[in-house]
């Protein structure tokens, strides 16, 4: 009994520190989001005052109505919107039906191409900037929607996580439906994209945050304010002499909001998709 009591205690004294060191971590997580929005709620001049703001100020508002007056912040956040979700759903496509392909057919030259893909995984952005601006200027692409959206739909990693995920997909099944008569297509739609619904979640966070945060291939390729991401025009807010920090810090929790709730809405789906391919049937 005395054992069996002993064991009880020590287990949950090792539950209280693990709560308390979570507890912890996640405050030290929160403190500069928290400091963001209280920034947002004073001017320039007041938020780098010692002490430091710890509650809202009252100048949320004049920071707000002159970020959209003086500048097209506006703008930018309806071209991101734009940019982000057309992307989204096309590098969907793109990525599952690579996926499948690699995952569920047989071909010469199947494993060498997806070793390349699985190469293109090591290379920095910056490698492919120079070419890339160049296939712009060829093109005559600079300073369109077109330019951000089309270069980087196969995702390297998209591809990767669909490819695994789909491998547990059953062949029996497939095979079952092609029997009875379904075209591929509707293998592919009816089948196994329901049936990697998280993977989806997963991948579509992914490609929606790398094109939402995307910031030296658009400040590279664009040339108007009108067409300006939020990341391009939140570095147009900072000026040589003097910057504006009440606007800049506004316009940075303007652009943290849509993926945080895009987050909170499908984090379950995101760390069941993440898991998906992590154990093979």
């Amino acid at each position: 009994m005395t054992e069996s009591l002993i064991g009880v205690r020590g287990r949950r004294t090792k539950s209280l520190v693990l709560t308390t060191a979570i507890a912890a971590g996640a405050v030290v997580m929160l403190l500069p989001f928290y400091w963001l929005i209280i920034a947002t709620t004073y001017p320039s001049r007041e938020i780098f005052a010692s002490p430091p703001n710890v509650l809202p100020g009252p100048a949320f508002f004049d920071n707000l109505t002159g970020l959209l007056s003086d500048t097209l912040f506006g703008r930018a956040i309806g071209n991101s919107v734009l940019v982000a979700s057309v992307y989204t759903l096309l590098g969907l496509v793109v990525c599952t039906a690579a996926g499948y392909a690699f995952a569920k057919f047989e071909f010469r030259g199947r494993g060498l191409l997806f070793g390349a893909v699985l190469v293109t995984l090591a290379l920095p952005s910056q490698v492919t900037l120079v070419p890339l601006f160049q296939i712009m200027v060829t093109l005559g692409w600079l300073d369109t929607y077109q330019a951000l959206i089309l270069p980087n739909l196969a995702l390297p990693f998209g591809i990767f996580l669909m490819r695994q995920t789909m491998q547990a997909v059953p062949d029996e099944l497939l095979q079952a439906a092609r029997v009875d008569g379904a075209g591929e297509f509707r293998v592919f739609s009816r089948i196994v994209l329901p049936t990697v619904r998280p993977a989806l979640a997963a991948l579509a966070i992914f490609l929606f945050l790398a094109q939402w945060n995307e910031f030296v291939y658009p400040l590279v390729v664009l040339r108007t304010p009108e067409s300006f991401t939020i990341p391009v025009s939140l570095a147009s807010l900072q000026g040589i002499g003097t910057t504006d920090y009440g606007q800049l810090m506004t316009g940075t929790l303007l652009s943290v909001l849509p993926i945080l709730v895009l987050f909170l809405f499908l984090q379950r789906h995101f760390v069941a998709g993440i898991l998906a391919g992590a154990v093979k049937q």
